[in-house]
């Protein structure tokens, strides 16, 4: 059999992009379902009072979650995608079974950990795949398609298993989904997934003839990506802050809204409507980028982020203003999370995508570690709408750091400088 040639684009590669597009949407389910439930079954299952406490699981989620980032980055380009796509499900195979023998909560956030390392290999090679597959001309609306199934899975998930817990006992419905989602995806990967590696030499020999063809060093990609050049410090000390906030979302506002006499329902209802509309609008937010630039994308939208808290915060738990504020949080969130990707991803050659990418995204999920800290020990000393005015603040800070910091229009097309395509 003569193996068909080897393209770059998104109508080129539908199939296999299809198919990477929807083992994101199980890969978002799967921590969806955490979302509108798990908060309240600490207090409930295991009688804890401390806020701190109760967010030690997204704590665990995220040290796991950035530390596999940063790994996976820096294997893809020697063990291949496919293989940590397939090792990431592998490893999220424990998850319910943990949660459904947990005599304790330390038991809760030890599956938390292994959630972590299921993130971080499966999503970050899902990234980086449709990013190998498309080429640069259409990298933004590739991202936008990759996180709107991502946070469509994580939106849907949280809707029903909010509505299934009033029926249903919280545990089991997590127990019962995760264990389908992960054996499913594993399924899928195995069988249909197929690796990228010859889509990347093939756009690193045709747009990057004259460049280093050896990935960068994790020591390189760590510095440049981190302090070294404005592009992807930028973007990095953003995306920390993104999922500072998510973490105050994720595990800060069930809480809030329950102390407020919010059922189960509603607050899956809210919980559903953040990652909703983050979900839809991120396909049109990544096309706009590609078209008007990085940078305008990313400002704006993590100062309406800001914005959404800050309403948050004032409507002291009331459910029309908290819906109002998952809407715009929402809404910000679409405009800066593809894009952020997307502009790392301008700023370096094909070879240094995977370590680059992995460094932001290690540092993008440490948000989670920091927004589980300051969230859980703020509402503890100042309460909800102290911590969440908090978290408002840094947010809005993280904006004027990109209007002040990263450069005036990187290249929407792959024309940026390859700033870490050479070794250390």
């Amino acid at each position: 059999m003569i193996a068909a040639p080897v393209r770059l684009g998104l109508r080129e590669n539908a199939a296999q992009f299809s198919l990477l597009v929807a083992v994101n949407a199980f890969v978002g389910a799967m921590v969806g379902l955490e979302r509108s439930t798990l908060p309240l079954i600490g207090g409930e299952d295991f009688g804890l009072s401390s806020k701190t406490a109760v967010l030690s699981f997204i704590v665990a989620f995220g040290i796991a979650k950035a530390l596999t980032n940063l790994g996976a980055g820096a294997l893809a380009q020697r063990a291949g995608r496919r293989r940590l796509l397939i090792t990431g499900w592998a490893v999220a195979l424990p998850v319910p079974l943990l949660i459904a023998l947990a005599p304790s909560w330390g038991w809760i956030v030890a599956a938390n950990a292994l959630l972590g390392v299921n993130q971080g290999l499966a999503w970050s090679m899902t990234v980086v795949m449709k990013i190998d597959l498309v080429g640069p001309r259409r990298r933004g609306l590739a991202l936008g398609l990759n996180e709107s199934a991502g946070y469509g899975g994580v939106a849907l998930a949280a809707g029903l298993s909010g509505w299934l817990a009033g029926s249903f006992a919280a545990r089991d419905v997590l127990v019962v989904a995760g264990a389908a989602i992960a054996v499913t995806a594993l399924l899928i990967s195995v069988l249909f997934v197929r690796d990228t590696a010859a889509h990347v030499g093939l756009e690193q020999a045709r747009d990057h003839a004259d460049a280093d063809d050896h990935a960068p060093g994790l020591r390189r990609a760590f510095a440049d990506a981190s302090y070294r050049e404005p592009a992807l410090r930028s973007c990095s000390q953003a995306g920390l802050v993104n999922n500072l906030n998510d973490a105050l979302a994720w595990g800060l506002v069930p809480l809030y809204l329950a102390a407020h006499g919010a059922s189960v329902g509603e607050i899956g209802l809210i919980a559903a409507l953040y990652p909703g509309v983050w979900s839809v609008v991120q396909i049109a937010a990544g096309h706009w980028s590609d078209r008007a630039g990085r940078k305008p994308l990313i400002a704006g939208g993590m100062l309406i982020q800001a914005a959404a808290l800050a309403l948050l915060a004032l409507g002291d738990g009331a459910l029309t203003p908290a819906a109002a504020a998952a809407v715009l949080l929402g809404l910000g969130t679409a405009l800066v999370y593809p894009t952020l990707i997307a502009a790392m991803s301008d700023a370096v050659t094909p070879v240094a995508r995977a370590p680059v990418v992995g460094v932001y995204r290690f540092w993008r999920d440490s948000g989670y570690v920091a927004g589980g800290l300051i969230a859980g020990s703020m509402a503890d000393a100042l309460g909800y709408g102290g911590a969440i005015a908090l978290v408002a603040g840094l947010t809005a800070a993280s904006g004027a750091w990109v209007i002040v910091d990263m450069p005036p229009r990187q290249s929407a097309a792959g024309r940026a400088r390859p700033l870490v395509a050479r070794g250390d």
